[in-house]
Formats: C-alpha cells, sequence, structure tokens
C-alpha cells in the first residue's frame, strides 16, 4: 500500500478538567479534517457535568470518531472535601497500567499516540511498550513548555533567588512562578521533578501556538538551548474553536444584549472555568467595572470546579446593593450560567477581555483579535500573561495585583485598569495584526498547517 493510500490512526488521551479537554478536542476535530482516523480516549467517569456535555456534543458532531473508554480506579487520595479536579487527576495518572491492552487491540493500527502533559511518568512505558510514535500535547504556551524543561535544573536554586532568564522569552520573575512549585512539598513540585526529565524519551512535542508569536522560544527549543536532546516541539496552533460542536449550544440572552451594543464597545468579562473568587473579590470587580464607566458581559464562577453553581441568584454573590446598581447604570449584564466563549469573543460588540490568562482564553483572543487585560491567578498564567505583552503585545496585565487571594485588589484599582485597556488603540491594532497571523498560520501554507501534514506524512511512513 503506498503511504499516500495509508489511513493514519492517532489515539488522543486528555486528563481531567476543562482546560485540558477542550484543547483535545480541537485537536481531534483538526486531524479528522486532515482524514486521519481518531480514536478519544475517555476516563470514567468524567470529572464534571461540563465534561461529559462538551464530549457527548463532540462525538454527535464527530461521529466517526471512535470512542474508548478508559474506566478508572477509585481514588486513593485525598478526603470527601478534596478538589474533584484532584481527585480525578490522580485516578487517570494511576489507572494508565490499564491503557496497553486497550491501545493494542485497536483496528487499524495505532501510528501514533498524544497524551496530555500531565501523564508523562504513567503513560511512557505503556507508550514504549506498544510501540508506536508517542507525544505530549502541552496545553499551555512554548513559554511555558520551557519552564517546564528547564525547571528540574533549576528547581535548586529558583527559592534562593530573585527569578532566571529563560531562553528565547524572557526574565522569569520568581513571583511569576505557581506558589505550589516553590513548596518542597507539594504535590505538583514532585510531578514536574519526576516528568519533566522524561521528556527527552517521547518523540515529540505539540503545542497550541504558532511561530509567528513564539518564534524565539520555539527556536531555542528545538536547537537544544534549554534541554540536551529534546524532541522536536511543534507548534499547530491556535487550535481553532469548533464550530461542529462548540456551537451546538447558544448563549442565548448574553448574544441578544451584545446584539444591541455598540461594536468595540463592551468588556467581556471571565476568569475560566475553575477560578472562584472570595465574595468581597468578586464584590470589588463589580466595583470596578462600575466605576470604569465602559459596558461590561461578566461571567461569575462561584465555585471551583467545573459544573454550575450552586448559588443561582446574583443578590447573594454580589449583594442586593451592587446589582441595584448595576440594574441602574444599564451597561452590564451579568450571568452565571455556561457561556460560549467563541461566540462572545467572535462578537462585534466585544472591545477588550478581562481574563485570567488561561491558556486555551490566550489563544482564543488571539484568534478573535481581543485585547486582553490579564489577572492571572494562578498555574502557568503569569507567564501567558507576559506573553501577551512582550510576544503579541496585544494587552496588558497587572504584576503587582498578586496570585489569587494574595490581596484584596480595590474597585478604583480595577476601574482604572479597564480604562487603560479600552481607551488605547494600540492595544486593538496589535490585537488585529495577531488575528491575522494567528489565520494565516493555520490556513493551507500556513505555518501549523504545514507543520500538521508534515506529521501526518511522516506517520504514514512508518506504517
Amino acid at each position: 500500500m503506498s503511504s499516500s493510500s495509508c489511513v493514519v490512526h492517532v489515539a488522543l488521551l486528555p486528563s481531567a478538567g476543562m482546560g485540558h479537554l477542550t484543547p483535545f478536542l480541537r485537536l481531534a476535530a483538526m486531524l479528522c479534517h486532515h482524514h486521519c482516523h481518531v480514536t478519544l480516549i475517555t476516563p470514567k467517569p468524567t470529572v464534571s457535568n461540563a465534561e461529559s456535555m462538551l464530549l457527548s456534543k463532540f462525538f454527535s458532531a464527530f461521529p466517526q470518531v471512535n470512542q474508548l473508554n478508559l474506566h478508572l480506579l477509585p481514588s486513593s487520595s485525598g478526603t470527601a472535601n478534596a478538589d474533584p479536579f484532584f481527585l480525578q487527576f490522580d485516578a487517570i495518572r494511576r489507572s494508565c497500567h490499564l491503557l496497553h491492552p486497550l491501545l493494542s487491540s485497536l483496528s487499524p493500527p495505532l501510528a501514533s499516540f498524544v497524551y496530555d502533559m500531565t501523564l508523562i511518568s504513567p503513560v511512557l512505558p505503556v507508550a514504549t511498550a506498544i510501540g508506536v510514535p508517542h507525544y505530549i500535547l502541552f496545553t499551555s504556551s512554548a513559554s511555558m513548555f520551557c519552564f517546564f524543561s528547564c525547571f528540574p535544573n533549576a528547581a535548586e536554586s529558583i527559592c534562593d533567588s530573585d527569578g532566571f532568564d529563560i531562553p528565547g522569552f524572557s526574565y522569569v520573575s520568581k513571583s511569576w512562578i505557581p506558589p505550589q512549585l516553590l513548596d518542597i512539598n507539594a504535590i505538583f513540585r514532585k510531578l514536574f521533578l519526576e516528568d519533566s526529565p522524561k521528556v527527552t524519551k517521547l518523540d515529540g512535542v505539540f503545542l497550541n501556538t504558532f511561530e509567528e508569536v513564539e518564534s524565539k522560544t520555539l527556536k531555542a527549543l528545538n536547537a537544544g538551548e534549554l534541554v540536551k536532546d529534546l524532541p522536536p516541539v511543534h507548534a499547530l496552533g491556535p487550535f481553532v474553536p469548533c464550530y461542529e460542536f462548540e456551537g451546538l449550544c447558544e448563549t442565548g440572552e448574553p448574544l441578544k444584549w451584545l446584539d444591541e451594543q455598540p461594536d468595540g464597545s463592551v468588556l467581556y468579562v471571565c476568569f475560566g472555568s475553575r477560578t472562584a473568587l472570595e465574595s468581597n473579590q468578586i464584590r470589588e470587580i463589580g466595583d470596578g467595572l462600575l466605576r470604569s464607566g465602559f459596558r461590561f458581559l461578566w461571567v461569575m464562577k462561584g465555585n471551583k470546579v467545573d459544573t454550575e453553581d450552586e448559588e443561582k441568584r446574583l443578590e447573594g454573590v454580589l449583594g442586593i446593593e451592587l446589582v441595584e446598581k448595576i440594574i441602574k447604570e444599564n451597561k452590564g449584564m451579568v450571568v452565571k450560567e455556561w457561556v460560549d466563549q467563541r461566540q462572545i469573543l467572535d462578537h462585534s460588540a466585544v472591545g477588550g477581555f478581562f481574563s485570567h490568562c488561561g491558556w486555551n482564553s490566550v489563544m482564543e483572543a488571539a484568534f478573535y483579535g481581543v485585547p486582553i487585560l490579564g489577572w492571572p491567578l494562578a498555574g502557568d498564567q503569569k507567564i501567558n500573561a507576559e506573553f501577551v505583552v512582550s510576544n503579541g503585545g496585544f494587552g496588558t496585565w497587572k504584576k503587582d495585583w498578586g496570585w489569587e487571594g494574595e490581596r484584596l485588589v480595590r474597585g478604583e484599582e480595577i476601574g482604572d485598569a479597564i480604562k487603560e485597556l479600552m481607551s488605547n488603540e494600540s492595544f486593538f491594532a496589535k490585537a488585529e495584526q495577531v488575528k491575522m497571523v494567528a489565520r494565516k498560520a493555520i490556513s493551507i501554507g500556513g505555518s501549523s498547517e504545514i507543520n500538521l501534514h508534515k506529521l501526518i506524512e511522516e506517520w504514514k511512513k512508518s506504517q
């Protein structure tokens, strides 16, 4: 059989949380559009209703994708009050040895296996045993992957220094590093130290980014400037928000409200699927939005799990007085239900995005050309926010606001920051430039499209 007629079969294994599941589904859709046969491995049970609903929509939109359930072993860590996300994360890692018979029995045989960045140590023996090219999807930026890959070498000195340089990126301040990685007893620090040295055993790394905005960082990685014998790092993004399954739900009232607003006049406010701020901070945000004088669409979250909030009434979170002010001003809309972020960022009325700078959100803002006011709250978000400023130039972030809960950021500060974003024409111009290069990257002949095409051709030849 000629390589041109081979069926390329790719298996994908995401980890816990919408922030990890969504890019895997978008990658699966891309592979389907490139005529690959795709198997999506779904850990069961899922951690949230949101994940279950998204998976259901995905399989309805892509019936050609083979679903393979990985039935998880019961979690052995945590208590009944532990964050379900971390319990699921632990359960997936401990269940990975069950993959071998599942993957070995697939037909047609696998050409490649792509798994989540958080599963390197438990999946690596299985991936090696089945004998096919295997890769991780690193669900953050190339800049963050630099930090991840060089972390073991820097771990001992980080706690005693003010920061360090990442070749191809910039100086990383100690204050940008997630506190969990500075705690020698934290589980995530131990996982970073365990998993990072093993990236050299992979056949490659996939990133939801594009060469035009992280070219120096990608060149440094692929030139071996950070880690000797690092496998190829492939920029395949931005992963396109997928109308086939992400557009199956209507956002309803928020979209109707946006339709009534002038172009570029609305600030979209959302801090991700897992971020829930304390009630006093939420009220300061509300005060800041009103102080800014700009229209806003605020998606509020009151708990830390990827599910609906128990408290449905806005008065229960914001307080009656603030809700009444918002109604009186008639410039804003606050919702607590799920919304289709893709549809909102794509709306002509939206002129800015007040975001936690999760990587999916950053790439979506780049794809739709929306400037960002960053408020990084956890994880990789400060490094992502610095990417917005130094690589894209399409936004700003407040470095003195701290991690989630470090201090109460007052409404006056928030209002001033919003004015700075929404009144700066250069942010809008740069966001439009980033949008153009983002869309060029995934178009025929674009850098990311070429990278994916080359990979598929390599998989065909290896069969």
